[in-house]
């Protein structure tokens, strides 16, 4: 026999487990991603991804329009022919990014600009950092161009600069270069524990950027390896990031509560593309009701510690949210 002071879960009135609630997910927790072309009145559909589309600069206003969400993630998906092996590209002004950035600032002042720094997008052989002679990542020269792209980025009004290339040392590098020209104020968002990881297929096709050869492990994370996550999480730290990611979201949430248990940081968790479509294709199949599923993934991923959630399924969310 149960005690009769104990409280029944089947007793719970709706007001009750309101009171009890610990966990409440909100539009004010959501980032949605953007990726960004060249060019005038484009909008291009992604096979891979049903309802995530490429669009240029000039259609951002209709893009945002009725946004009820805090920030964005900006990608840019530029042209082959502006691609070459060391992704200088990056760092051309009037490109894709810092246009975008400062018709984001003029149209929603109010919203978070947060911006990806790396080089897989404009390289030709699509890694995330220079290739030296030997076909190897040279980290320091990597970091060097990391940081001059961060630099560009702020000059053209982002708030929250974020590096994805996983280099070693390069939020020093970023911070040590934004706060010599001013930018202190600028925040990094550090992908601090970002996997070398079988769900970023689409994510790829998206932006274009599957590498030409080999694969990116000798610089993402091993995913058998919890404790070097946490290390490189807290060295990014250490070293003046302001915001720390852990990438993926849902198959690492046992690293994001560890990360969470270590820091004081906030930590954003992202929600990639293929946990994405793994709900839209079920959904698709009428196996899943994708409303609940959706928000009961993105509700585990704030109990496990994520004070923001990165996910191509921001706006959806955020009109579920608030209905």
């Amino acid at each position: 026999m149960f005690p009769k002071t104990r409280m029944r879960r089947n007793r719970l009135t709706e007001g009750r487990r309101r009171l009890t609630c610990r966990i409440t997910l909100t539009t004010d927790d959501l980032i949605l991603p953007l990726f960004l072309v060249e060019g005038n009145g484009r909008k291009e559909s992604i096979e891979s991804m049903p309802g995530v589309c490429r669009i240029s600069v000039d259609l951002l206003e209709k893009e945002l329009e009725g946004l009820k969400i805090p920030a964005v993630l900006l990608f840019a998906v530029p042209e082959t022919c502006k691609k070459d092996n060391k992704g200088e590209a990056a760092l051309d002004s009037a490109g894709i990014v810092p246009p975008a950035i400062r018709q984001i600032k003029q149209i929603k002042p109010e919203l978070v600009v947060i911006t990806d720094v790396c080089l897989c997008s404009y390289t030709t052989h699509g890694h995330c950092g220079i290739i030296d002679e030997k076909g190897r990542i040279d980290n320091d020269a990597s970091v060097g161009i990391l940081a001059a792209i961060a630099k560009v980025h702020a000059q053209a009004g982002a708030d929250i600069v974020a590096p994805s290339a996983m280099m070693d040392g390069q939020v020093k590098a970023i911070r040590d270069c934004l706060d010599k020209n001013g930018f202190i104020d600028t925040a990094i968002m550090s992908y601090a524990a970002k996997f070398a990881s079988s769900f970023y297929g689409p994510f790829r096709d998206a932006a274009k950027s599957t590498p030409e050869f080999g694969d990116r492990k000798s610089y993402q994370l091993p995913p058998v390896n919890r404790r070097e996550a946490i290390r490189d999480a807290l060295l990014d730290e250490a070293e003046g990031a302001d915001w720390l990611m852990v990438k993926p979201g849902l198959p690492y949430m046992d690293i994001l509560n560890d990360l969470r248990q270590r820091t004081l940081l906030p930590i954003a968790a992202y929600h990639v593309s293929g946990e994405y479509i793994m709900i839209k294709h079920a959904a698709k199949a009428g196996s899943i009701d994708e409303k609940d599923v959706v928000i009961e993934s993105m509700t585990a991923l704030k109990r496990a510690g994520a004070d923001a959630i990165i996910t191509y399924y921001a706006r959806e969310l955020s009109e579920w949210l608030c209905r």
